[in-house]
């Protein structure tokens, strides 16, 4: 089956990293556009002060020679702008040898730059044509925001694609650790020893979270098996010694505290079978209405079984009847009658009438030595959790979940026979 990826979201690091490389190479180009921009126009304004100064004083000098004013030259203080009229006085009113005006909002986006002086006690001035600085600045300007645009165009998918190298190793150890999480306890990042950096750091310590849980959960079902194993010795003379005892209501007491005892260490047994993966299936059609409705009749208690279009399962018989029997005696125990189980399909499903599944049960499933919340009753936790670990072993699956009308609500979905 062909695997779909899915895209990435847009809160993700790879966008976030390429965001802000985006923001980075903004600020910058607006830096060093302003920059380049403010440095040439006062490159601009200084070489068109010097050369209306110098085509001043060439016109004055004429002036002086051949008495009449030559092209270019004003000498008529009406036709000179008021601007630079006030840049000839100084702050205190005093006139100065001679000053320079950028005239910028003449009409047709010609500017000028003015230059005057004073001659025998009047203003004489000269204006030069500013036209070609200010489309060469408008040019300039235009390059860099094109340029910068294209540079942009260039670095932001770049960057998203080096982004993506991390962003990658971050979601497989996010992927393992969820594998972690879900009990599997194998998986690894597999990382190995590349690079040095926090991504290699963080998945160096998701291994070795998962090698010492690993550790300690070989080490609690070890613990579990050897407990079980040395019980089972002295608890077989404890029944033979049961048996011995004269009839009476001591003895009766003392039998089934005995068979609770023999209960539990064979829950013991079988759950340390299933947690070191001793256990598989024999798998063969099995007709599901008869297999469940023998196996509730022999739980001995009330119980209300219909069969609805049941089909034939593939399954293991005895693995079938352990998980039915549990989900039976469980309903009974922590819950309230009627009990009702149902084969519908290939699917199972046992329900009682008492205060539903505690949430805990329903967010982590069920968990050995816990029953929950105290109105489900009392136990050791364990019928929930063989009959889980039995299902896994034979290919199906078992959800727990509250009716919607009260009641706690099991169902088993078996693979059809093929």
């Amino acid at each position: 089956m062909e695997t779909v990826r899915a895209l990435p979201h847009w809160r993700s690091l790879r966008w976030k990293i390429a965001l802000l490389v985006t923001v980075a190479c903004c600020a910058i180009a607006v830096t060093v556009g302003l920059l380049v921009h403010r440095s040439i126009l006062e490159r601009s304004m200084n070489d068109g002060s010097a050369k209306a100064l110098t085509q001043l004083s060439d016109a004055v000098e004429d002036y002086e020679r051949d008495g009449v004013p030559p092209d270019g030259l004003v000498v008529s203080p009406g036709e000179m702008p008021d601007e630079l009229l006030r840049r000839l006085q100084d702050r205190q009113g005093r006139a100065v040898g001679s000053a320079t005006w950028y005239d910028g909002d003449t009409p047709g986006d010609h500017p000028s730059m003015w230059a005057v002086r004073t001659l025998r006690g009047a203003p004489v001035a000269v204006s030069t044509d500013m036209t070609s600085d200010l489309l060469t600045r408008r040019a300039l300007d235009r390059h860099m925001w094109k340029y910068s645009l294209a540079a942009l165009a260039v670095v932001v998918p770049l960057s998203a694609l080096a982004a993506e190298l991390p962003n990658r190793r971050l979601r497989r150890v996010a992927r393992t650790a969820r594998r972690i999480a879900g009990g599997d306890l194998a998986a690894r990042t597999a990382a190995g020893g590349r690079g040095g950096d926090e991504i290699t750091e963080i998945s160096a310590t998701v291994d070795s979270m998962a090698d010492s849980l690993r550790e300690r959960l070989l080490t609690e079902q070890r613990f579990t098996a050897d407990v079980a194993h040395e019980l089972r010795t002295p608890l077989m003379g404890l029944v033979t010694a049961s048996g011995l005892l004269p009839e009476g209501e001591t003895t009766d007491l003392v039998r089934d505290r005995v068979g609770v005892l023999r209960t539990l260490v064979e829950d013991l047994l079988e759950i340390s079978r299933l947690d070191a993966g001793a256990e598989w299936a024999e798998l063969r059609p099995v007709p599901l209405a008869e297999m469940v409705e023998e196996s509730v009749a022999r739980t001995g208690l009330d119980t209300r079984f219909t069969a609805t279009g049941a089909l034939s399962a593939e399954t293991d018989p005895r693995r079938l009847d352990r998980i039915v029997a549990n989900l039976v005696v469980n309903a009974h125990r922590h819950g309230r009658t009627p009990v009702e189980v149902e084969a519908a399909g290939t699917t199972v499903t046992v329900r009682d009438h008492g205060p539903g599944f505690p949430a805990e049960l329903l967010a982590d499933g069920p968990q050995r030595f816990r029953t929950g919340a105290s109105e489900r009753g009392h136990g050791h936790g364990l019928g929930l959790t063989i009959a889980l670990g039995q299902a896994r072993v034979i290919g199906a699956s078992l959800e727990f979940a509250n009716a919607p009308d009260g009641g706690a609500l099991a169902t088993l979905r078996l693979p059809p026979a093929g």
